[in-house]
């Protein structure tokens, strides 16, 4: 990577910038405040609690509305979140107490408790946020005891919220919002309601306490297997101690579709280089829980600052494979990941628009990524791929390649590449398994995930299990005198994507109530786009790795 300083340098920027804005934050959101000082409260958005992806402004139903509703300035990543911030019609002063509060009498019209009813049919809850700690809660209530017949069900909507505050000293510390289950308007029928919003504010006084973080680190089964592996492969190089020997002259050949092989790997190391630097900034804190959109915008900065490495390393390795059409290799190093986004963007921000969500992005937010993207992402990619093509390094072979390839025997069915791929893909798969549920139910629920040293472990846990299952079928290949090793390394390699996104249907159908064409377009369509760019990642560790275990043990035979 000699060649590469300048977008190094990028990135380090991008990172520098990010720290710091991060920082600013930070400090802002951790406000003093003095007894009765005034402290900022935003309503977000409301939508189906078992579908995340599907929220709309809060406003949208017919609440108590302020005189003038203010629209709090968002930052991309919030945005990108489908945050929409407006000012509440509560008044949660510090440290003054309210009991029962009037926020307005309404006389809710014939439509206005149809649009309700519906949405306490669907679960709605609504979001806020009180100096950037997350509030939530649930709009009504459907009264199904004793019913068999849901057209006999009776449909409620909360009408008085008791904010429960926690303090330190001069600090907002924690909130949470109890719905009275008696203080109820009834919905059931379609006709005008009176309805009179309440709340009321409780303080309490609690104190902090600093405590150590116990992270136990449990490797599961893994060690058995490699251990076995180990021994299949003493008892392999017994049994056919030339098999990988014999095909010295073509283990090096260069594979088929080069162009596109060289492309998936500037991809996949692109990515790998992304998810390194968000792994940093989570380690320092920077994603702190109410941080939010940080990860949004942290993603799209570095992506577009390490567009020159997936350029560098595709068109280098491109070139060093006598490649020629290096400018077709790097538009396609260039529309491999990003192209599959674009259009799983498009249809989905489409679907967004049509049902009037707040996960429709504004065309003004639109404008400003197809800015980076030609701005930053573009001209890096091509001075990365200059910086590669000049860099004019050859392809390391420690063995000569013959003129004309072997033929390879007869493989029995499970030496073939599915079942390959099926065997490298649940070990790695099996490592990360248990903590992919908290991951998913942070992404598309309501937890807040923290554990980031966890995570990080884990991810260094998968990256391990992946190189070592890779090269260890890589090994068994060679020794079956099959010298095409090198998609078969990176197809094994990545297949861990695969089977995260089979886990994807169990989460979504198992563990979650998501429902609709919404919630269930962006999930799919999303998780497809991830275990896309798992496949690119996984798939280019595991040749690397695979790569660097065929140099060494051809380098250790005398090859004629």
């Amino acid at each position: 990577m000699r060649n590469f300083g300048n977008s190094t340098a990028f990135v380090i920027l991008g990172v520098f910038i990010l720290s710091c804005v991060s920082h600013v934050r930070s400090d802002a959101s951790d406000h003093r405040y003095k007894e009765g000082d005034p402290v900022p409260l935003y309503a977000n958005k409301v939508g189906p609690f078992h579908n995340p992806s599907e929220t709309y402004r809060y406003f949208d139903l017919p609440f108590c509305s302020p005189d003038h509703v203010k629209e709090k300035k968002e930052a991309l990543g919030e945005v990108l979140n489908g945050d929409r911030l407006v000012s509440a019609p509560y008044k949660l002063n510090f440290r003054e107490e309210k009991d029962s509060s009037v926020v307005c009498k309404k006389k809710l019209s014939k439509d206005e408790v149809v649009f309700f009813r519906k949405a306490v049919e669907k679960d709605y809850y609504f979001q806020m946020y009180y100096d950037d700690l997350p509030i939530w809660g649930f709009i009504g209530k459907v009264d199904k005891e004793g019913k068999a017949d849901p057209s006999e069900y009776k449909y409620y909507l909360y009408k008085h919220i008791q904010f429960d505050v926690l303090y330190n000293k001069d600090r907002v510390i924690e909130i949470s919002a109890r719905m009275d289950p008696h203080l109820l308007v009834d919905l059931t029928e379609d006709k005008e309601v009176d309805a009179e919003f309440m709340y009321t504010v409780k303080w309490k006084e609690t104190v902090l306490l600093l405590t150590g973080f116990l992270a136990t680190i449990l490797m599961r089964v893994l060690k058995n297997d490699f251990i076995k592996y180990g021994q299949d492969e003493e008892a392999a190089d017994d049994q056919e101690e030339t098999g990988w020997k014999y095909i010295h002259g073509d283990v090096f050949r260069f594979p088929k579709y080069k162009s596109l092989f060289a492309a998936a790997l500037g991809s996949g190391t692109q990515l790998f280089t992304l998810t390194v630097f968000i792994f940093m900034l989570a380690l320092v804190g920077v994603f702190y829980p109410y941080n939010r959109g940080a990860l949004f915008t942290a993603l799209v900065v570095i992506y577009a600052l390490t567009s020159g490495i997936a350029g560098y390393v595709a068109t280098s390795f491109y070139c060093q494979l006598e490649g020629t059409n290096w400018v077709r290799n790097l538009l396609l190093t260039g529309c491999l990941f990003c192209g599959p986004l674009f259009l799983t963007f498009c249809f989905l921000n489409t679907v967004a628009i049509a049902y009037s969500a707040t996960a429709a992005l504004p065309f003004g937010t639109i404008v400003v990524i197809v800015l980076i993207w030609t701005l930053v992402t573009s001209p890096l990619l091509v001075l990365g791929g200059i910086a590669g093509k000049n860099s004019r390094a050859e392809f390391q072979a420690p063995c000569r390649t013959t003129k004309y390839p072997r033929e390879i025997p007869p493989l029995p069915w499970y030496r073939s590449a599915i079942p390959q791929m099926a065997m490298a893909g649940f070990l790695p798969f099996s490592a990360i398994y248990i903590e992919l549920y908290y991951i998913f139910a942070s992404v598309w629920g309501h937890r807040i995930y923290t554990i980031y040293s966890i995570l990080f472990i884990v991810f260094i846990i998968l990256l391990i299990v992946t190189a070592f299952i890779t090269v260890a079928l890589t090994y068994f290949q060679l020794a079956a005198e099959d010298h095409e090793w090198w998609w078969r390394s990176f197809l094994c390699g990545g297949s861990t994507g695969l089977f995260i996104y089979a886990y994807c249907l169990y989460y979504y159908y198992a563990r979650s109530d998501m429902s609709g064409f919404m919630q269930t377009s962006f999930f799919f369509g999303y998780m497809a786009c991830i275990c896309y760019g798992f496949f690119l990642l996984l798939g280019t560790v595991g040749f690397r790795a695979s790569l660097f275990f065929v140099r060494h043990i051809y380098r250790s035979i005398k090859c004629e």
